[in-house]
């Protein structure tokens, strides 16, 4: 059994187990996406690592000695580059990110017919299910086998939103000229995406839960001061196809926590009527405390509410360790499970590591004290 304190007496699948179940917890799970910090990946491995020249083993490694349930780890290795693709986007590189420069139209007009032609490429697809199948399973238990017993958190299906108004799509004020034109387009768009997508999703399902036990569904639509879109456009685009991926992930008896990004508390009430089992990524600087919302929504699971930019960045480690302390005592979670400690982010680069190990650390230093000791 691989432990990250010598007082662990749950094995971490155990623990995120119990954890999703809103059972008692040794102490509580750690979760995090952990692919793009150097110095963090260097102050675990011992290694000396210049730029962003580590392996997906280095990241591998670090997620067994800090984490319960892990995003799936990756190298990127994007350098600085501007790269223009064939078909006309030109995309901004910068080591662990990117963005689009620009896109091979400038106008709504533009948009639409880009959009049409990737509608009728989704109806034209067919979904070779034992390919997806295979395809996925070499993916999960090759990426297991290197983390050992750290769960994998994965997000292989979206519905398809982001990709049309965000930033890899028509980008939001081109969406919104597009879409107040073109309505019963986007509408053609979101029915054929989802198609597409669940039959995806039912491809390889059973081989995702046989490794891992819970998925995410991400869709970002917030932003600071709250949705993006209004409750007429989330109420027909959004919240259906979120229920439609989370019972479809049920079928399979897998656990679907929803994540976006932004301010979304006034909507999170239609969001656990979609039939989620919890969120992921909430970001206190904008009003997402997740004490306050573990307190309020008790029977849903939340998970990243460290947050990754004023206090993980900026702060120091003991200002993290009493966050993180905050945490696991006011949402009561070593009783009751259904809280995951996390950044509200990822680790990025401006992180230092020892604001990192200070939130490892602090999870170590409360457990749960009905719980034998480690033998």
């Amino acid at each position: 059994m691989e432990k990250l304190f010598a007082s662990d007496t749950m094995t971490k699948r155990e623990r995120v187990l119990a954890t999703l179940r809103h059972q008692p917890i040794d102490r509580a799970a750690l979760l995090e996406q952990l692919s793009y910090n150097p110095r963090v990946i260097a102050d675990w491995t011992g290694k000396t690592i210049a730029g962003f020249d580590y392996t997906l083993d280095d990241i591998c490694e670090v997620c067994r000695k800090t984490m319960d349930l892990v995003m799936p780890p990756a190298t990127q290795k994007l350098g600085t580059k501007r790269v223009t693709s064939p078909d006309g986007w030109v995309h901004q590189y910068d080591n662990w990110t990117v963005w689009t420069v620009s896109r091979p139209f400038t106008d709504e007009e533009g948009g639409r017919d880009w959009l049409v032609k990737r509608i009728r490429s989704l109806q034209q697809a067919r979904v070779d299910v034992a390919k997806e199948r295979q395809s996925h399973r070499d993916y999960m238990r090759g990426l297991q086998a290197k983390l050992g017993d750290t769960q994998i958190f994965a997000y292989p299906i979206d519905t398809g939103l982001c990709g049309a108004y965000g930033d890899g799509g028509m980008g939001l004020e081109i969406f919104s000229y597009f879409y107040a034109a073109w309505p019963d387009t986007f509408r053609d768009y979101m029915a054929a995406s989802m198609n597409h997508r669940l039959q995806r999703l039912h491809a390889i399902a059973d081989e995702y839960v046989a490794v891992s036990p819970v998925v995410l569904i991400a869709e970002d639509f917030a932003t600071k001061q709250g949705p993006i879109f209004g409750p007429a456009f989330l109420h027909e685009f959004h919240y259906p196809n979120i229920k439609r991926l989370a019972d479809a992930w049920h079928e399979h008896g897998v656990i679907a926590l929803y994540h976006s990004d932004g301010n979304w508390r006034k909507v999170i009430p239609d969001l656990i009527a979609t039939g989620v089992d919890g969120f992921y990524c909430l970001e206190p600087n904008c009003g997402m405390d997740v004490v306050e919302f573990k307190q309020t929504w008790p029977q849903m699971v939340w998970a990243g509410g460290v947050d990754g930019v004023d206090l993980l960045e900026r702060g120091t480690p003991e200002q993290v360790k009493r966050e993180v302390h905050r945490h696991i005592r006011e949402t009561n979670v070593l009783a009751t499970g259904g809280m995951f400690v996390a950044s509200s982010s990822e680790i990025n680069p401006p992180i230092p590591p020892e604001n990192f190990r200070a939130m490892v650390e602090a999870v170590g230093e409360l457990r749960n004290p009905h719980f034998p000791k480690a033998s």
